[in-house]
């Protein structure tokens, strides 16, 4: 239940029309629900603006379909991150809306309209590989009501690749960087910008990239201010918290 919702709800009791047992009722589920293997946080989207997101990994396909069930009946858009494709499968036999991002690993359902942001996110990879993680940035950044533009393969090795893209990058409210190897790429944009970076090292590379770490140090330790990171191959991390800044409105400090 969002805010919204719980105007509506309040509202119909004011008015009368809505019993106060009727109201209770769908009240008592607010904190959370407890299907035994997992506590759903209904609370979540009134606390966060956000509804809660599963992480699939881990979770049998069963498990997944029963929390689906559950968040379907509260009218929110529907998130699972890091699904398989058999998860989805489970998913569509209950909900026509569902949709699979075979890239991204992301089950998406739609089911109320989320208000359009004004600016957009830029989401540049380093190479091709480090699309899945990408994408898995700009499908979260876009299910939140955000305009993503994706800018891929403009990595160090052919930085004139990226200059030719620079306006568009200049222009996003909020910059996702994501690369693997040693992950130069975060530390090259964040000297250009003068927007937040949000840097994803990925797991892409040979034995010394120690599956991301190589690229996770090089980019904690970046030289260009404005950069933060999150953790490796976290590109969920990266999207809700470019969706945050990008709807924050323009203040004067």
């Amino acid at each position: 239940m969002n805010e919204r919702e719980l105007r509506e709800l309040l509202l119909k009791v004011k008015e009368d029309n809505l019993e106060i047992d009727e109201a209770l009722n769908k009240l008592k589920e607010l904190p959370f629900k407890d299907l035994g293997f997992a506590n759903i946080d209904n609370h979540r989207e009134l606390r966060v603006g956000y509804p809660e997101v599963i992480y699939c990994a881990g979770k049998t396909v069963e498990q997944v379909k029963s929390i689906v069930k559950f968040m379907m009946t509260r009218e929110n858009n529907i998130l699972a991150t890091r699904a398989t494709e058999e998860m989805y499968i489970e998913i569509k036999r209950i909900c026509d809306k569902a949709e699979y991002f075979k890239e991204a690993r992301i089950i998406r359902i739609m089911q109320t309209e989320v208000k359009k942001s004004s600016s957009y996110i830029t989401v540049v990879t380093a190479g091709t590989s480090d699309i899945p993680v990408s994408e898995e940035a700009a499908i979260t950044a876009e299910t939140f009501g955000n305009e993503v533009k994706r800018i891929y393969d403009v990595g160090v090795a052919g930085i004139h690749r990226l200059f030719n893209r620079l306006d568009d990058i200049r222009g996003a409210k909020v910059v996702i960087v994501v690369a693997g190897m040693e992950g130069a790429l975060a530390s090259v944009i964040g000297g250009l910008v003068d927007k937040p970076v949000i840097a994803v090292p990925t797991s892409v590379g040979y034995g010394a990239n120690f599956n991301g770490l190589s690229a996770l140090l090089c980019m904690l330790n970046s030289c260009a201010s404005g950069v933060t990171v999150v953790n490796i191959d976290n590109g969920f991390g990266a999207g809700y918290s470019a969706s945050i800044i990008n709807k924050l409105e323009n203040k004067d400090i």
